[in-house]
């Protein structure tokens, strides 16, 4: 047979040592990616090679792979461009920039349904310095240490670092083709791996022993999108196991097969147009602990190594000489199209008081709150979302953040809001109304209790998303007359003359005075000819003088590590009222007397089942809970400050024994 012919003719094999075992030409037989029609150009490469006694050089045969490979995907460009192989279901990503660090992180954008699981839609897993970093044949993908670093322009005393601690390799991939710096790499099965550790998750939590089935999992394109500055990879996964606990089974419709989707997301680094902003304790932003600090090991002897930044976003003003100037570009956040009216209103408008708290930091509209355009996925990168997330039972929203690892500077505020808070809400003003009574007009009665629910979710928005723009909780807040969304706001409920309850003053309208001190603080954009650090301090000075209270959150929960065996602050409660917990105490067992004298198959609808009274009556009934707790830190309590040497603030002040007595009566009296 002629050699020619041989080499072309599709169901043959060759007889010599390519490293093949099918024809490579005409009909290709190979059971691979490959496998398809190669052009005639490839043959006649292949032709001459034989001809002239010698295999083709690597890098041919790659760019041949590369070539055949992208012809026949579908191809998004981008920040890392995509290729989708449809006949194969696999996911190539094109790689251009080696050793250049990027940020990664996963997600979740379909989730579970269980607030007990926590197994969200729209939650976030950990946000990563990586880089592509190649090895002969295979291209690593490693997160980059930025905890220990050495802010120091010597790459000697850098490397000293770097060296000393360790980094991680998230994924190691072959590269399946290259051509002019241009590498190609399979993502489908680091897309479609168990990066949020869901596995060991279900087993913790008791649901069972369960692992990732690749059968069952496969490359979600609709989610799979890349665009100039990030490059978004959804999955479709399935988590397959023997059930052992209840909370699976009451919310999949197999517990033993339990698929959710993935999200992947690679980000371009921002530029170094930002300032960090060194973290004060006293200013009411986040401190997430050793989380976001890091070690400087280039920081001149006399200061500390530890350190850490202020969680915000960038703005800066148009005009930065001007008292109120234009955002360059405005902080803007989404809410999620999938909210039902009133309550999509609502959280726009609770969203959008921050405005008030930049407009203090002399911004004009630097804060903007839009409906999320059709066909705007959540976890694109590039919107900052209030997500509206349904599970089977009630449970807590969350203001996340995806930050840059360096600096702490925001590139995604991230709100999850359950969406039943609101019904309980409204659950709690039939059980303080009893609205429903003989003759009344029931749809009329319900704008009362639809307009408390309504001003609770405003304020919830508010509060999420001022997580997200870097604030902590600040639980004294209830005592300075409301002065912040980011306490928890127990409904400020009241008697009239008439001893009737009055709902109408339940939740603060607005952004509290202590938000825009803060705001102020953390985002004030201050002319070029101007000492910022020193104007900064001013400003700190002026929120301490102001004689607002500050607590966090780690100084208010009873059982977390800093609170040792319970919180001591008089003014730092959770879901209280008042400055003076004792007295509000007493006040609140007075109105829950009359709302249980009240109580009556009037909080329920008329034909609805009477066992439901028992739901309504649980808040009602317990509504004096949080603020029973509040006066018990009273006794043996101490107030503090987060003082810093020589600002002029008292840093302990023990709590008087007449308000101790009284803080003991109060509780008694219950």
């Amino acid at each position: 047979m002629n050699p020619l012919s041989l080499l072309c003719h599709g169901d043959q094999t060759l007889p010599w040592s390519l490293g093949f075992n099918t024809a490579i030409c005409g009909e290709n037989k190979r059971p691979d990616r490959l496998g398809a029609k190669l052009n005639f150009r490839f043959c006649a490469v292949f032709t001459v090679a034989f001809l002239l006694g010698f295999t083709l050089p690597n890098t041919v045969q790659a760019a041949l792979d590369f070539d055949t490979l992208t012809s026949e995907s579908e191809r998004q460009n981008g920040f890392v461009p995509l290729h989708w192989h449809a006949g194969e279901g696999r996911l190539y990503a094109e790689v251009t920039r080696l050793n250049a660090p990027f940020i990664y992180y996963p997600s979740l954008s379909q989730g579970v349904g269980s607030n007990d699981l926590g197994l969200d839609r729209g939650r976030l897993g950990d946000t990563q310095l990586v880089q592509f970093e190649r090895v002969g044949s295979r291209l690593l993908l490693v997160a980059l240490n930025t905890r220990y670093r050495a802010s120091s322009d010597n790459p000697n005393e850098r490397r000293a670092v770097a060296e000393a601690f360790a980094r991680s390799v998230l994924w190691g991939f072959d590269i399946a083709a290259e051509q002019g710096g241009s590498l190609l790499i399979d993502l489908t099965d680091f897309a479609q791996r168990d990066s949020l550790g869901l596995s060991a998750l279900l087993e913790q939590a008791g649901e069972g022993s369960y692992a990732l089935d690749a059968q069952r999992s496969v490359i979600n394109m609709p989610r799979s999108k890349a665009f100039p500055d990030n490059t978004e990879v959804d999955a479709l996964v399935t988590f397959v196991g023997h059930p052992e606990g209840n909370i699976l089974r009451t919310v999949a419709p197999d517990a033993g097969a339990i698929t959710l989707h993935l999200h992947h997301s690679f980000v371009r680094l921002p530029d170094d147009g930002y300032t960090p902003l060194p973290y004060d304790p006293r200013a009411g932003f986040i401190d997430g602990g050793e989380g976001d600090l890091f070690y400087d090991y280039a920081a001149p002897l006399g200061e500390p190594v530890k350190r850490g930044y202020a969680r915000r976003h960038r703005l800066e003003k148009k005009h930065p000489d001007r008292e109120m100037s234009e955002a360059i570009e405005p902080i803007v956040y989404y809410v999620d199209s999938g909210v039902p009216e009133p309550i999509s209103s609502a959280l726009v408008e609770g969203a959008s008081w921050w405005n008030q708290a930049f407009e203090a930091a002399g911004f004009i509209d630097g804060f903007q709150v839009k409906i999320l355009p059709n066909g705007v996925d959540p976890m694109d990168v590039r919107y900052n979302v209030i997500q509206w997330v349904h599970r089977s039972t009630r449970g807590w929203s969350y203001g996340m953040s995806v930050r840059d690892p360096r600096t702490q500077e925001i590139i995604k505020g991230h709100v999850s809001l359950g969406s039943l808070r609101v019904r309980q809400d409204y659950l709690l003003a039939e059980g303080l109304l009893a609205p429903y009574k003989d003759g009344v007009d029931e749809a009329e009665a319900a704008k009362e209790i639809e307009a408390f629910a309504l001003a609770r979710i405003r304020q919830l928005s508010a509060h999420e998303v001022g997580h997200t723009i870097g604030l902590e909780h600040n639980f004294a807040a209830s005592a300075d007359d409301r002065a912040s969304v980011m306490d928890y706001p127990h409904p400020y409920v009241t008697l009239t003359e008439d001893n009737e309850v009055d709902i109408s003053d339940a939740y603060a309208v607005g952004i509290g005075a202590w938000d825009k001190l803060a705001i102020r603080w953390g985002y004030a954009d201050f002319p070029d000819d101007t000492d910022a650090v020193a104007a900064r301090a001013a400003l700190m000075d002026e929120l301490l003088a102001s004689g607002l209270s500050f607590v966090a959150d780690r100084h208010a929960r009873a059982g977390s590590f800093d609170s040792g065996s319970g919180p001591s602050h008089s003014r730092g409660s959770l879901w209280d009222n008042s400055a003076n917990p004792e007295a509000e105490l007493n006040r609140i067992m007075a109105l829950r007397r009359v709302v249980l004298d009240n109580f009556s198959e009037a909080v329920i609808r008329k034909g609805q089942s009477l066992a439901q009274i028992e739901d309504v009556l649980v808040p009602a009934y317990l509504m004096h809970r949080y603020q029973l707790q509040a006066a018990a830190t009273v006794l043996g309590g101490r107030d503090f400050t987060y003082a810093l040497k020589g600002d002029g603030q008292t840093p302990t002040t023990v709590i008087d024994g007449e308000r101790q007595q009284a803080a003991l009566e109060a509780p008694l009296a219950t």
